[in-house]
């Protein structure tokens, strides 16, 4: 039996669908199911059953996923254990937020590069991700982690600063306090509170506004645009600030940093690939 065979049941059975399989493994469809059709005739028995919206788990196959994926995760660490130092191997999958693409992709680059015999399938979107349903490995987060059963580690911050455009600034003026805020149109992620900081002193803000977006670059194209006034991580900020776009407003008080975190499904096991990415990005952005 093929771990290969194995390996690729399992992203097919955790998928719902070769089609979806095939783009995790980054393999052609074909290939795929080949894969299946050769461990189905290896066990005598039909693990999924296919259809015109993907390929359901039979009572044979829902039985057999548990081990095959107990099987392929044992693999995985015994390959590990045996060469504890040797080149990184097999596939990585990782995903990050958009808006903050241009400051990860070189690292996870640089990261592809030094390990040229490790698979690295990256996807960047604002949106969600639910890294077991869709298969991740770990993923990159940016902001106030809510509440989960993820593993998360810290591995740095970007600073926050409240920004408007010149034009709003000209035509409505622009906060001095946080109490100003509330007279004043805000860009946001939702429904959500400003923590100004003066000293020692916390004063929570809940502004209002009527354009929110779960993209920061969407937030940072929208207070330039002279929508309102919003808060953004300096580092989005920074180019429209250099193009006159945007200005820095009540830089008197400070609002908190937003965390950047590696969050990865819970496991008693942590894959090596995972654990050396997550040192390499530590050490780039702590």
């Amino acid at each position: 039996m093929e771990f290969e065979d194995l390996r690729t049941f399992v992203e097919v059975a955790d998928a719902g669908g070769v089609s979806a399989a095939a783009r995790r493994l980054g393999l052609a469809k074909s290939i795929v199911s080949r894969r299946l059709l050769r461990l189905e005739d290896e066990l005598g028995s039909q693990l999924l059953s296919r259809n015109t919206r993907g390929a359901v788990l039979t009572e044979a196959g829902i039985s057999f996923r548990e081990r095959a994926a107990r099987i392929c995760s044992e693999m995985e660490a015994a390959r590990e254990e045996l060469s504890p130092d040797g080149d990184l191997r097999g596939l990585l999958r990782v995903t990050g937020p958009a808006s903050f693409g241009q400051h990860f992709a070189p690292a996870l680059a640089a990261f592809a590069k030094q390990h040229p015999l490790l698979q690295v399938h990256t996807r960047y979107s604002d949106r969600y991700v639910d890294l077991v349903a869709e298969g991740f490995d770990c993923g990159i987060r940016v902001g106030y982690l809510p509440d989960s059963n993820l593993v998360a580690r810290r591995i740095g911050s970007f600073s926050v600063g409240l920004y408007a455009s010149p034009h709003y600034v000209l035509e409505h003026g622009a906060p001095e306090k946080p109490e100003d805020v509330l007279r004043h149109q805000a860009v946001m992620i939702g429904t959500e509170s400003w923590k100004f900081a003066d000293g020692r002193k916390t004063i929570p803000v809940n502004p209002q506004g009527r354009f929110k977006s779960d993209s920061a670059i969407a937030i940072a194209e929208a207070i330039a645009a002279g929508i309102g006034i919003g808060a953004l991580p300096d580092v989005i900020a920074k180019p429209y600030v250099a193009s006159d776009g945007l200005v820095a407003v009540m830089t008197r008080y400070r609002l908190p940093e937003v965390g950047i975190f590696v969050v990865r499904p819970p496991g008693a096991h942590l894959a090596r690939k995972v654990r050396v990415l997550i040192d390499v990005l530590a050490e780039r952005f702590g």
